[in-house]
């Protein structure tokens, strides 16, 4: 079947994946966009499980305040290059990350940080495992696996603190 330019362009912009792996992706779905861009997160996705153990040395660290300047976060957010971590998307990402940890106020950030006997829900205590604030019907480990999976590398949080006043 023969793709037409605009429909790569189009699965291109909303995914992000590279042309040929969009051409491919129309050429297996005849085609239908959306089941491209399931394809591609698909395999996107799978890709980024694969790149987990790379080494994340580039990043950044966000800072934020609320509004009133009593509650605050920070969060130090790593990937492999420094190309990377001076997108506009990735810092964004970081934004969003302290955002969610002043407002939420998650203690840990996977289930492993968990000490034995807490009989709290991982999902309300674990960063990675709560419901971003501005779309809930992600988690934050998926927002960072969607990135990862657009740019190509690992990202991870290797580590946040919030400070509020009082505590």
């Amino acid at each position: 079947m023969e793709i037409a330019v605009d429909q790569i362009k189009a699965l291109r912009e909303l995914t992000g994946a590279g042309v040929m792996d969009c051409k491919k992706a129309l050429q297996q779905t005849l085609g239908d966009i959306s089941k491209a861009e399931e394809t591609l997160k698909a395999n996107g996705i799978a890709k980024v499980e694969g790149k987990a153990g790379r080494e994340t040395l580039e990043g950044v660290v966000e800072a934020y305040i609320h509004s009133g300047g009593r509650v605050g976060a920070m969060v130090e957010l790593s990937c492999e290059t420094d190309f990377v971590s001076r997108l506009p998307e990735f810092k964004e990402l970081a934004h969003s990350l302290t955002m969610q940890i002043a407002a939420m106020g998650p203690p840990y950030l996977d289930h492993p940080d968990i000490p034995e006997g807490d009989p709290r829900n991982p999902e309300d205590i674990c960063l990675l495992h709560q419901s971003f604030i501005k779309d809930e019907s992600k988690t934050i480990q998926d927002l960072i696996k969607e990135l990862a999976a657009r740019v190509g590398e690992n990202i991870r949080v290797r580590k946040f603190t919030r400070f509020a006043l009082g505590d």
